[in-house]
């Protein structure tokens, strides 16, 4: 079907479906659903219903509580008595969600309908048809002729949509020109700029205006108050009301003194039984020409990258030297339950100057990470982070490459004065993490390597961000396909032009690059703007990597064109593929009940506060 996709690009200085290609399935025949409703108890919040889109058990526990962003309800038009509802389906995807390589989602449509007469009963009409429009009405896709019942039709890449059912002469029409039947709305057609009272409310300057705290020119300088104030992003312009907002916490940045100069990551290669100290302490790092004080395991950033064999046993004495409560949590390794060093549940925080011993056990093969589970707002995003490659016992577990690369992503928020700092007493801004104007790849904000013509180069990437979600993809003459992802390999590999990774995700590429030149490694989205209800399209670089015209040897065309699908990825979830369609036993809710609610939620959601 055909995909509308705008190129348009302004540069500047998402849980995975369930999916048949995806790589390993957790053990156990006992299928859980879990359901994460927000609660604010003095606003009355209470579940939606549910409708037709949604006519399953384990559809309606795992979208009860957001219906509304998948269900569509088409309503007729004029005095039709027909009706109907549109369900967005995730187009398959090895990656959590759909997302074309310029940053637009990319849904199915499965459209329910009931009631529809017979066309030729409304004039000179043969055929339903489905349309997906723009709402200027200046982009359409066909999606296909429709009927009485369920549908599946595609693709829609939109970030805004209205589903239109119109009754045409023929089936093979272009373009919409016939008589309009059902229509209805993306959910994101509701998005509306501000209540018109609170936009010009906020934006009255205020008593302290003259002293520049309600203009964008003071965000990114500090204030009287103590707080580093985030700049604001060049597309977006916010009231200034909401500009005066201040935490209500003192603001955190780490003591420089006697702070080492940081070192580039080191690779550590471990057998089994060995000991490696890991050490959270202050490191100083040089950005944008300035100094800064972060942290670091061991004085580097990120950690220590940790090499080893599958089926290994490590202790890791671990020694806190921040200002913080802390812990190390071994992000995604089975392994002993103490030692999973997540605080109040599986140990208890490693006090500043304390230490813990943790005995770590490598039972698969993969990429891991390790970092904070206390503040990780403030500890992870100030570098605390590392990660853990482990080698297979079976030489041909992955295809033939030339050289691994290892890659974790972040991002930073950086103001023109440094840093913008974190809350001591708790976290701002956001309850896990905020989003940052800088993006950084092993540490870094200009990434740079060079690779051979031809070559394969095998690309473990790690997101180790608080909040954004990358959408990579290489521009030149560069081929990649996904060949593992953080559940392990895949039942068959996919070949894929982006690569869209959460917070915490890990995924293994295979790149091949081409021809000599440089080729950009970026980050393309549709962002949001809040206040006047609109998307748009950023794109970022976040490294090059010079390709030189010598030829890369062996050469590895051949294997790099096949598509492996490993028998015993096969084997393994066809234990399980019995149960893929079944009910779940047993659902689970898990009701969050918010108490004081941290900065900003509180003043926007008290007006007074505000104004």
């Amino acid at each position: 079907m055909p995909e509308i996709v705008s190129e348009r690009v302004r540069p500047r200085s998402a849980r995975r479906p369930a999916n048949p290609t995806l790589g390993r399935c957790s053990p156990g025949a006992v299928l859980l659903a879990f359901a994460f409703p927000l609660t604010v108890l003095a606003a009355g919040a209470q579940e939606e219903p549910l409708g037709a889109c949604a006519p399953s058990a384990t559809e309606r526990t795992l979208r009860g509580a957001s219906r509304d962003l998948y269900c569509i309800d088409l309503l007729p038009a004029r005095a039709f008595t027909a009706n109907g509802t549109a369900e967005l389906l995730p187009v398959p995807s090895p990656f959590g969600l759909s997302v074309s390589r310029d940053g637009s989602p990319r849904w199915n449509v499965a459209l329910t309908l009931d009631s529809l007469p017979d066309p030729r009963t409304l004039g000179p009409y043969t055929v339903y048809v489905a349309w997906a429009v723009t709402p200027g009405l200046n982009l359409e896709v066909k999606l296909g002729t429709v009927g009485n019942g369920r549908t599946v039709r595609g693709r829609v890449a939109f970030d805004q949509f209205l589903l239109l059912v119109t009754a045409e002469t023929d089936s093979a029409v272009p373009r919409r020109g016939g008589l309009l039947v059902l229509r209805g709305g993306s959910a994101s057609t509701r998005m509306q700029p501000d209540d018109m009272a609170f936009l010009l409310t906020g934006m009255i300057p205020g008593d302290d205006a003259a002293a520049g705290h309600g203009e964008h020119a003071a965000h990114g300088t500090a204030d009287s108050s103590g707080w580093t104030l985030p700049p604001m992003h060049p597309e977006i312009s916010m009231p200034p009301g909401l500009m005066r907002l201040r935490p209500d916490v003192s603001m955190y940045l780490p003591d420089p003194a006697g702070a080492p100069l940081a070192r580039p990551r080191e690779l550590v290669r471990l057998k089994d039984g060995d000991t490696l100290a890991l050490v959270a302490a202050p490191v100083l790092r040089v950005l944008f020409g300035r100094t800064v004080t972060m942290l670091g395991f061991n004085g580097q950033y990120p950690g220590p990258l940790i090499q080893v064999d599958e089926g290994s046993t490590i202790t890791i004495p671990f020694t806190n030297h921040t200002d913080f409560p802390g812990a190390v949590h071994w992000h995604g390794v089975r392994l002993d339950n103490r030692f999973d060093g997540v605080p109040h549940v599986t140990q208890e925080l490693v006090p500043p100057g304390g230490s813990f011993e943790y005995r770590v056990y490598f039972r698969d093969a993969g990429i891991y990470w390790y970092h904070p589970h206390h503040r990780e707002d403030v500890l992870q995003d100030l570098g605390l982070y590392g990660n853990m490659l482990v080698r297979s016992a079976e030489p041909d577990y992955y295809g033939s490459a030339h050289r691994n690369e290892v890659l974790m992503l972040d991002d930073l928020l950086v103001a023109d004065s440094g840093l913008v700092g974190w809350g001591r007493e708790a976290p701002t801004h956001a309850l896990m993490g905020r989003f940052g104007n800088v993006l950084l790849v092993n540490g870094e904000p200009a990434y740079r390597t060079t690779a051979r013509a031809g070559e394969v180069v095998r690309v473990f990437l790690t997101n180790v961000s608080n909040t954004r979600v990358f959408n990579l993809s290489w521009q030149g003459r560069v081929r990649m396909k996904v060949v593992a992802s953080d559940l392990g390999r895949y039942e068959r590999e996919e070949w894929v032009d982006n690569v869209v990774i959460a917070p915490a995700e890990r995924y293994v590429v295979d790149v091949q690059f081409d021809a000599p030149g440089e080729a950009a490694l970026v980050n393309r989205v549709h962002a949001i703007d809040p206040i006047f209800a609109r998307f748009f399209e950023e794109m970022d670089t976040l490294g090059i990597v010079e390709v030189v015209a010598e030829r890369a040897i062996p050469d590895l065309a051949g294997d790099f064109a096949t598509l492996r699908a490993p028998a015993a990825v096969a084997a393994d979830i066809g234990r399980y593929r019995a149960h893929f369609a079944r009910e779940p036993d047993l659902a689970l809710t898990l009701t969050l009940e918010l108490g004081e609610l941290q900065f900003p939620l509180q003043p926007l959601l008290n007006f007074e506060s505000i104004y």
